[in-house]
């Protein structure tokens, strides 16, 4: 099962769109990942039309609309493997065991909102581990060198190597 992982897209107030090369993942991508600030609701359509599935949530920058279209977190398992998807987690330091304790039945936490990458993998305090990713943006890189996005594949249970992609923008 193919992966891809976005957030903070900010449309149209940092792109008018989101890169072709994103849009050419999101078509041999299995499941799409949106982990908030979407701004318009345009895009949720597009990308609700274009993905196989999308699990999304909205950020702290969407509006009334796009809230009342998504859930400030979503939870699917897919393969065996819990996936949550929320946009805020706090401040880096201690984020890794603080989310720990907050989902201690998730296995993948996919998160938004800093734009800065993030790919770390932490002990639960009940056993088991959970992997935190945050794709940072395709759209705005901020503090960061480059934009960006993730992809990975899930197989048998197990989530492969998951893969930062940098756009050159």
């Amino acid at each position: 099962m193919r992966l891809l992982l976005i957030s903070d897209t900010h449309l149209p107030s940092r792109a008018r769109d989101m890169p072709a090369e994103v849009w050419a993942a999101v078509e041999v991508a299995d499941v799409v990942f949106h982990a908030g600030d979407w701004i318009e609701v345009e895009l949720l359509d597009r990308l609700s039309d274009r993905a196989r599935q999308l699990i999304a949530c909205w950020g702290n920058n969407d509006g009334d609309e796009l809230r009342a279209r998504l859930p400030e977190r979503a939870d699917i398992v897919l393969d065996g493997l819990h996936f949550t998807v929320t946009h805020e987690t706090g401040a880096a330091a201690g984020r890794d065991n603080r989310m720990a304790r907050a989902y201690p039945d998730t296995d993948v936490l996919v998160f938004g909102h800093s734009h800065m990458p993030w790919d770390t993998t932490v002990d639960k305090p009940g056993g088991g581990t959970l992997r935190l990713l945050n794709p940072g943006s395709p759209t705005d890189r901020r503090r960061q060198p480059h934009c960006t996005y993730m992809t990975a594949e899930l197989a048998d249970g197990v989530l492969g190597p998951v893969e930062l992609h940098k756009l050159l923008r």
